[in-house]
Order: C-alpha cells, then sequence, then structure tokens
C-alpha cells in the first residue's frame, strides 16, 4: 500500500511517500522532502508538484494523511474540519487546506493536527507504544501538544490546545510573552521564538549552563501540570526543536517533580518520572508517520489499545 502523506508546519512542509506492507510494524519511507511554508497558493503547489513526480516513480498513492500546524478550525468528522483556524502566520487564516489538496492531487486528505497526528504514531509504532493514555507535546516555533486519552485521539468541539493555557510568571522574569493572543501563556513563554527574544540569543548558542534552560524547564514544568492533574495521563512524549535540546527534559523532570509536590504518589516512585516524560522514539519522522497512520485509518479504530495488540 502506497501512502502520500504531508508533515504541515508553519516554516516547512514535509512530504513523503511511504509504503506499508503486511507483517512490517512501521511503514517504510520511501522518499521525502521539505519546502518551505510560502503563502497558501504557492506551498501547495510545490507540494503538488513534488508529488506529481514522486507518483511517477513509485505509482500513485492510494491515500493521502495531512498531519497539519493549528490551530484547525471545526469539528472533527464535519465538513469544516481542517480549515486553518487564527494563526499569524500571513495567508492562512480560514484557509480551506484539505480543499486545496483534493483540487490540486485529486485525494481526499485525511487531516488532523500535526502534534495528535505524532500522538498517534508514538502509540502506534514509537515510545508510548502499548500505553491507552499518552501525550506528545512538541516545543519549537510554538508549542502545542497531542492527546490520546483511553485509546482514542482526543477530539471534542476543537481539538487539544496544550500551548495556550495560562502559566505563572516565574520570580522576576519580567518578559511580557510572545503569544499574539495570549502574550504570557506557555506558548508565548516558552517556544523558541520567545527563548530567542528574551535572551537575545538563539537557543543553539547557549550553553548548557545558561540559566535559560532552567526557566524554560520551569515553565514546561507547569504548563505539563494540567496533563497530570486533568488528564491523568501515563506519559509525556517531548519532541520538537527546542524540546529535543540535550539536558532540558532532565531539567524537566525535576521541576515537575516539585511543582507536584508529592500529590501523584505514582509519580514519586524510583524511576518514574524517566519513563512519565521522554522523547519520541520515532525521532523527528513521529510527524510524517502520524499523517501516514492517517492515511491508514489508524485512527478510525474502537480503541488504539486494540489495534497495538495486533500490531
Amino acid at each position: 500500500m502506497t501512502i502520500a502523506a504531508i508533515e504541515a508546519g508553519g516554516t516547512k512542509f514535509v512530504l513523503g511517500i511511504l509504503e506499508s506492507e503486511p507483517g512490517r510494524k512501521t511503514p517504510s519511507i520511501l522518499s521525502k522532502t521539505r519546502i518551505p511554508t510560502g503563502d497558501p497558493e504557492s506551498t501547495i503547489l510545490a507540494a503538488a508538484a513534488w508529488f506529481e513526480s514522486a507518483f511517477n516513480e513509485y505509482g500513485r498513492a492510494g491515500s493521502l494523511g495531512v498531519a497539519s500546524f493549528g490551530p484547525l478550525a471545526g469539528r472533527h468528522g464535519q465538513p469544516s474540519w481542517g480549515r486553518i483556524g487564527p494563526t499569524p502566520k500571513p495567508g492562512w487564516t480560514g484557509f480551506d487546506l484539505p480543499g486545496a489538496l483534493r483540487s490540486a492531487l485529486g485525494m481526499a486528505p485525511v487531516i488532523d493536527t500535526d502534534v495528535n497526528a505524532a500522538a498517534l504514531a508514538e502509540g502506534l509504532w514509537g515510545a508510548s507504544r502499548g500505553l491507552s493514555d499518552h501525550v506528545y507535546v512538541t516545543v519549537g516555533t510554538g508549542i502545542g501538544g497531542g492527546v490520546v486519552s483511553n485509546g482514542r485521539l482526543l477530539h471534542g468541539a476543537g481539538h487539544p490546545e496544550t500551548g495556550h493555557v495560562p502559566v505563572p510568571r516565574e520570580p522576576d522574569d519580567d518578559y511580557p510573552g510572545r503569544c499574539p493572543f495570549h502574550g504570557s501563556c506557555l506558548e508565548g513563554m516558552a517556544s523558541g521564538p520567545a527563548l530567542a527574544e528574551r535572551w537575545d540569543a538563539a537557543a543553539e548558542t547557549l550553553g548548557a549552563g545558561h540559566p535559560a534552560w532552567d526557566l524554560e524547564a520551569r515553565y514546561l514544568a507547569s504548563g505539563f501540570l494540567p496533563l497530570v492533574h486533568v488528564l491523568a495521563t501515563q506519559r509525556i512524549v517531548l519532541g520538537g526543536g527546542l524540546g529535543s535540546a540535550p539536558g532540558l527534559i532532565e531539567l524537566v523532570r525535576v521541576h515537575l517533580s516539585r511543582r507536584l509536590a508529592g500529590y501523584a504518589p505514582r509519580l514519586d516512585e524510583p524511576g518514574a518520572m524517566e519513563t512519565f516524560i521522554v522523547p519520541p522514539g520515532l525521532g523527528g519522522d513521529a510527524g510524517l508517520l502520524g499523517a501516514a497512520a492517517l492515511a491508514m485509518g489508524l485512527a478510525t479504530k474502537r480503541q488504539l489499545g486494540s489495534r497495538l495488540r495486533a500490531l
């Protein structure tokens, strides 16, 4: 089965052709490329041109999955689902991404958020395999989270928004926040652009002992509290360009443990925090593999747990 997959990010689109074979647990990535995210029309045209070339080489795909940056407007499963919601990205607010791809490629895409797709893939084939309740959080240009609850991707009136929750301001931090909608929400205080603006330096230029990392970990720990208390999740997979920075995950574990203050005894057991917050098992391919999983219909199973046991 040949699959077309798109990880539609705010700065780049990752396009891929994958193959799922009977008996193979994780789809094989036959070919992939990256194109910059420009205005909607030029981005879709560039994506369509690459896929048409890839189809000539690998054969036409039977399905198309899209893991998109958010927010996505509408309600999951309804015709309006998949339009881009309010975003600072010029030209994208209100854009009908599924409709544009359908017109350009002649294929009806299965679409969800990039983080929901990554959570799906990590549960099927990665760091959360075998768990019924888990979250994938990406920290990079923005902050977002995909949620699997009771074996199913979580959707309600919309989709989960873990990056726009309010977080308490850390002492002596007078940075106003960067989110154009909420100012000092988690994304506004701890995204990659926020870190760079606060310290006037790119994250990759900051040494391991720089105070930026401890402050970053404190904000992320505050943002993770609802995932523990409200969702009662079994695991948080922390990914993204900034989320994967060396040493950050260890700091987040320390500060989350302090903030819980013994109120979640299951996470006070020896080694529990080390298995609660973990790096992605699929590396940088979680989003693309998640898009493939959407195309394969794996998110529509009644319970992902039963699918996991079958794979």
